[in-house]
């Protein structure tokens, strides 16, 4: 069995990214909605403004997967916590271990970091998900309610 490796993503790393972008868009029934070029990919990920990480996980010498990840912060808690933009792994390479090493991995940074917390949203009829998460001991936050500015709507509301 090979060997599952972690490591931080690099500007090389950008067209792989935007790849698993894409695939995992199809999964999610929304291919539609990737606007990303590569060149948003590398400046948000790879510049001096970057806020956003991102890590590479490979099986042997294979890139199966990756994940995305930007520090918030809470205060109720008055520390900061890791944010889990996107996880995904090639539907042929689920089942090795691949998305819970990395959800480890991640989880093991915000200790390391003094994080509060380690969140993330999933899709609602995303049952393979929403049980592997459970599995993990990840809890649901159901009381809370995701809202969202995006195109016309956030420049409308930018321009009052």
């Amino acid at each position: 069995m090979k060997a599952l490796y972690i490591r931080r993503a690099t500007a090389d790393d950008t067209d792989l990214i935007l790849q698993f972008i894409r695939e995992l868009a199809c999964y999610e029934k929304a291919e539609h909605a990737v606007k990303a070029t590569a060149q948003d990919i590398h400046d948000s990920l790879f510049t001096g403004q970057a806020t956003a990480k991102a890590l590479i996980c490979s099986l042997g010498d294979q890139p199966v997967g990756f994940a995305v990840y930007f520090y918030n912060y809470s205060t109720w808690l008055g520390k900061p916590g890791i944010y889990l933009e996107d996880l995904y792994i090639q539907p042929e390479h689920r089942g090795a271990g691949a998305g819970k090493a990395l959800l480890i991995y991640l989880a093991k940074k915000a200790l390391q970091q003094g994080c509060g917390r380690f969140e993330w949203s999933v899709l609602d009829w995303n049952q393979p998900a929403i049980d592997f998460y459970t599995s993990l001991g990840a809890k649901p936050q159901d009381e809370w309610t995701i809202y969202r500015l995006t195109g016309k709507d956030l420049e409308a509301l930018a321009a009052r």
